[in-house]
């Protein structure tokens, strides 16, 4: 896999590194409006050619993936882009900005036959893997909750009046796109989709700078805060009437589990941890090199299935909130 990359934060300069922690992978050009700015940050990160013309670089023969690491308003246009030029894309959450938009991008890609993948990271951690096999042993399931609580350091910036995109809904920005997002796909990701969607935000000039999703399922409910104008102790959790996991981290991560069983819970609180990697994006990118080098293409629209219905809930969450994005009136 030859990738080029389109961004230049911190998030682009983390694929690169689980890139060459993966084999048969390399980060050989990366994109930036600016050539200043894409030349330092190649210097940086070690990449050999730069690009300011998003066309040049989506015409280079050596490159066969793309990895979209824009704001996340043009995600939806810059994928179609690659995708129209004949490119493999790995998209960084949110995947578009509405529901129909991702439709459309799937729709491409399997017209195409094009490889798309959507770089979100729980559901790839082998600790999240291990945990989906082991839910059973919780009892019947009652309640889980999930905190990712992160003051963002825009915030402020916000408060005096400027406009930076994670807090502005032209950019489709807002708690629940940049960070509740993790919680969601932690959730599905266990248990698929939920009955009922409701969220309940705390809204600055339209945006939601934070809030709590809560997600109905038959037998069970499950509360998703996320936060971007405060900061909490992170963790997600999973309660049964025999049990419970216990995630002391955001759920991004999901660094060790914690589980505790017995009767009246009164059993040894013990420790699970199988990710060697500190780098979660490199177990993300480990799992779409070996769908593309097994020619599985079921798997990649079994992945795209479920960022639909997780696209979907989230939608549907972001209007029960009353955010409203520009990409809405398209």
């Amino acid at each position: 896999m030859r990738i080029g990359t389109i961004g230049t934060g911190f998030i682009v300069a983390n694929f690169i590194n689980a890139s060459r922690s993966n084999e048969n992978c390399e980060v050989v050009a990366c994109y930036s409006r600016k050539q200043e700015t894409g030349e330092a940050f190649a210097a940086k990160n070690g990449v050999s050619k730069v690009y300011t013309d998003l066309n040049e670089m989506l015409n280079d023969e050596t490159i066969d993936t793309i990895y979209v690491a824009s704001p996340n308003s043009v995600h939806y246009e810059q994928t179609k882009m690659a995708l129209n030029a004949g490119k493999n894309v790995i998209c960084e959450k949110p995947f578009t900005s509405t529901a129909q938009e991702l439709k459309e991008l799937i729709g491409l890609a399997k017209e195409k036959h094009l490889y798309l993948f959507e770089a979100i990271i729980p559901i790839h951690l082998p600790n999240f893997k291990w945990l989906k096999t082991q839910l059973h042993r919780v009892g019947e399931l009652k309640i889980v909750q999930c905190n990712f609580s992160q003051y963002s350091s825009k915030y402020d910036a916000f408060k005096a009046g400027k406009n930076p995109n994670v807090f502005n809904t032209q950019y489709s920005g807002g708690a629940l796109m940049d960070i509740n997002m993790y919680n969601i796909h932690f959730v599905m990701g266990l248990f698929g989709k939920p009955e009922e969607v409701h969220y309940f935000a705390n809204k600055e000039e339209g945006i939601d700078t934070s809030g709590v999703v809560i997600m109905k399922y038959p037998n069970f409910v499950a509360t998703c805060v996320g936060c971007k104008d405060s900061k909490s102790k992170n963790l997600s959790q999973i309660q049964g009437n025999k049990g419970y996991f216990l995630i002391e981290q955001e759920s991004s991560r999901v660094v060790d589990v914690v589980s505790n069983f017995g009767s009246n819970f009164s059993g040894l609180a013990t420790s699970y941890s199988v990710q060697e990697n500190s780098n979660g994006m490199h177990y993300e990118l480990k799992d779409f090199l070996e769908i593309v080098e097994n020619n599985d293409y079921d798997a990649c629209l079994e992945l795209l299935d479920y960022s639909l219905s997780v696209m979907e809930v989230i939608e549907a969450a972001r209007k029960d909130a009353g955010v409203v994005f520009a990409a809405d009136a398209k």
